[in-house]
């Protein structure tokens, strides 16, 4: 019974050994995956600006009634185009038109007497005096008349500028009050668009080209054209005016953001190409892949993307 017992013995060792080496396990390093990799970088760079803005026209101004009245006609109304010195609304006016076809008859029976007295200055059958009030006579009636024409023309609400009716408030029949707002006239074009520029963004020149980018991606260029020659001092900026090229289809009040200058920045960089059109990355992490949700900023002239957050210098991407 001795050897069978030994034997016993001699099997057990022999199963521990092989047991325990099943336990321990040596660690070797994760495998690199059969795809190209790309890591994480940093640098300082100068990052073009992206300053929000709206778009605006420098032709914009509401029509006010320049006298008190009633309101007789409304010629125009919202989206119609106007020209330069077009009537848009009209007050009740026939005191004003009876005062002004006065004045003008007034005015031509005292250049008659002025041209009788003149006549017979010449042959002195008149005397200074009655020649001087004669002049006098004839100026004051010519005042008269563009009095009388002025206050007839302030019962009119003309365009001040070729543009669009953008705004209504005027209504036929109602009193309105010297200054009120009757309507609202925009000239479309061009477009403007103007930017509170960092100090430190470099100086920027009337005729710099840049470019405005709407809220649906387009892309519209764009160059400067005015440039504050002082830095606000409590906001370290100045005012940059941008002038946007004809046909961008673009509408006064859209929102935009102005690329222009840059400032020195240190960012975290990515290939262009190592981020989906959605926004996700595939982040290598310890033999395997992780998609994750980046933000990305400025896209630099070589081609690589700024991201805001989502990622880490020296972390690695999966690259399509």
């Amino acid at each position: 019974m001795r050897p069978a017992s030994g034997g016993a013995v001699v099997l057990s060792l022999s199963l521990g050994l092989a047991c325990g080496g099943d336990a321990v396990p040596e660690t070797t390093p994760a495998s690199e995956p059969n795809v190209p990799l790309a890591t994480v970088d940093t640098a300082t760079v100068a990052v073009p600006l992206m300053l929000a803005a709206q778009l605006y026209v420098e032709h914009d101004a509401y029509v006010y009634a320049r006298s008190t009245g009633i309101v007789e006609a409304v010629l125009v109304d919202i989206g119609d185009r106007v020209r330069k010195g077009q009537v848009l609304a009209r007050l009740e006016n026939e005191d004003q038109e009876i005062a002004l076809e006065d004045a003008q008859a007034s005015h031509e029976n005292a250049q008659r007497l002025l041209a009788r007295v003149r006549e017979l200055a010449g042959t002195g059958a008149v005397t200074v005096a009655d020649s001087e009030q004669a002049e006098l006579d004839a100026r004051r009636a010519g005042l008269q008349v563009r009095q009388a024409r002025r206050d007839y023309d302030l019962t009119r609400a003309v365009a001040p500028f070729s543009g669009v009716v953008t705004a209504r408030t005027v209504r036929l029949g109602r009193f309105v009050e010297e200054f009120d707002p009757l309507l609202r006239v925009t000239a479309l074009r061009p477009l403007r668009a103007s930017v509170q520029l960092p100090e430190q963004a470099g100086a920027v020149e009337p005729g710099t080209a840049t470019v405005v980018i709407a809220l649906d991606g387009r892309v519209v260029e764009a160059t400067v054209q005015r440039v504050s020659p002082i830095v606000d001092a409590t906001s370290g900026t100045r005012e940059v005016i941008v002038q946007l090229a004809a046909g961008s289809g673009l509408e006064p009040g859209a929102s935009v953001h102005v690329r222009i200058g840059a400032e020195p920045r240190r960012v975290v960089l990515i290939p262009a190409d190592a981020i989906s059109e959605d926004g996700y990355v595939l982040v290598w992490e310890n033999g395997r892949t992780t998609l994750r949700a980046v933000t990305v900023g400025a896209t630099l002239e070589d081609g690589r993307l700024e991201v805001v957050s989502g990622l880490a210098f020296g972390e690695r991407l999966r690259l399509p």
